[in-house]
């Protein structure tokens, strides 16, 4: 191991340390150690300002597969198809909220089913899995997050515990697609699987690991869904029709969540990159709010958006020293051949990483490695690329870091009053991810070998 791959393992610690204690803004902690990731370990200790460039990557947005592509880009650095991507979904979100759209809707839901939490509780843990499995989990989370803060205030409940189980339910329906998480991407691409490939392998696994989680989070959350309020307490509430502020502007909104949807199911029919629907579904939103471009910008939340670019630098620095790829070499000889312990290995030890570090850049380390065991091990290949998929899928969910869609949802419940810590993070997510780990393991075992 290298000096700069020490140092790179310093600043992640730090940052992982900084992040956890909430003592500094987490969007200025990972601006700060990316800024000293691409100062100390690629300037002085590498002396290598092409990677400095690399990784900062804006010169991938001026590329045409930026915009327009039949794969996936795999560059290293920042993610800017992601910044944007998230971007042009927080600006929609904002255009949505500003005409009453959430407020309607979740008007509509608590009286459809006569304002009882654990029927909503439900409900949006199936909406979050289902729609994860075709739409970027982060999409999904800006949606049900802010509904399920306006239904909070409505009935009178914490909105916490939903929005965890909401978060959770979206990274275990993203792992059932090819195009439901960025793992599955690069791994159905590199390895030539197909939709259908996922949806009859890692879609039943998380099928099956949906009904436990439901289990799960009903069992140890149902106390905190009670509401202080009683039926009666709503029958003079105005119809949910009364929430639109904006009618014209509501219907705009609702063709343009609805042309949203469309693009990112058929964008492998288009072409289009998610940076390019991000940014048609933003400058779409921007000019049909006519004078009110100034308030949706306002709500747009860039101390997230600024996190992401840290965070991306930071991974980029363990990526580029050798980190990453140490790693993968270490699950490769230990397992010694051992099918069913190279299974194992596969599935705790991506979940692991993947808790603390961005599951993209992993798998795409992984992708190797598997392709190297099978051609060595005569071991099949599919059985390892289903470990690895549901392994960098599901550890993600463990901490507030470990996927996209975490650090949005508690973004979200932080921004409307209700922050979400560490410690109640991992208390009530790390168990989940554990059940659904045990689940992967046995059916694969028990299926595949």
């Amino acid at each position: 191991m290298t000096v700069a791959s020490i140092i790179a393992i310093i600043i992640f610690v730090v940052m992982f340390i900084l992040v956890i204690t909430e003592k500094i803004e987490k969007h200025i902690t990972t601006l700060c150690c990316g800024g000293l990731a691409l100062i100390v370990v690629f300037g002085i200790c590498l002396r290598d300002f092409e990677a400095i460039w690399n990784t900062i990557n804006l010169e991938a947005m001026i590329q045409p597969e930026f915009w327009r592509s039949a794969g996936e880009s795999e560059s290293g650095g920042i993610d800017w198809a992601t910044i944007l991507f998230l971007a042009g979904m927080m600006i929609m979100v904002e255009g949505m909220a500003r005409v009453g759209f959430f407020r309607w809707l979740c008007m509509l839901i608590a009286k459809l089913v006569k304002y009882k939490t654990v029927p909503i509780f439900i409900a949006f843990m199936t909406i979050s899995f289902v729609l994860s499995m075709f739409i970027a989990s982060i999409t999904v989370i800006l949606f049900l997050a802010f509904i399920t803060v306006e239904l909070s205030k409505l009935l009178k409940f914490k909105p916490v515990p939903m929005i965890l189980a909401e978060i959770f339910c979206a990274n275990l329906g993203g792992s059932a697609t090819m195009c439901g998480d960025p793992p599955n991407i690069i791994i159905g691409t590199q390895l030539g699987y197909t939709f259908n490939d996922f949806i009859m392998n890692t879609g039943v696994i998380a099928v099956i690991s949906f009904v436990f989680t439901v289990a799960y989070f009903y069992i140890i959350m149902r106390k905190d869904l009670k509401t202080t309020v009683s039926v009666e307490d709503f029958a003079d509430l105005p119809a949910p029709s009364s929430a639109i502020t904006d009618k014209p502007g509501f219907i705009i909104s609702a063709i343009i969540f609805i042309a949203s949807v469309i693009l990112l199911i058929t964008h492998g029919t288009t072409h289009l990159t998610v940076a390019a629907i991000g940014v048609i579904v933003a400058v779409v939103t921007l000019i049909t709010s006519g004078k009110h471009i100034l308030e949706v910008l306002k709500g747009v939340d860039y101390k997230t958006l600024l996190f992401f670019v840290g965070l991306f630098v930071v991974v980029s620095s363990l990526e580029q020293t050798g980190v990453l790829k140490i790693i993968a070499e270490f699950i490769q000889s230990i397992s010694g051949g051992n099918v069913f312990l190279m299974v194992c290995i596969i599935i705790w030890m991506s979940g692991f990483a993947s808790a603390f570090i961005d599951n993209i850049p992993f798998a795409a380390t992984m992708v190797p490695v598997i392709k190297a065991l099978a051609v060595t091990t005569g071991i099949n290949i599919d059985v390892m690329a289903w470990s690895l998929a549901m392994g960098t899928d599901i550890g993600g969910s463990a901490t507030p870091i470990g996927a996209s869609a975490n650090v949005v949802g508690t973004s979200a419940a932080a921004k409307a009053g209700h922050p979400i810590g560490w410690g109640v993070y991992c208390k009530k997510m790390v168990p989940p991810t554990i059940i659904v780990l045990l689940v992967t393991t046995v059916y694969i075992c028990a299926v595949y070998l």
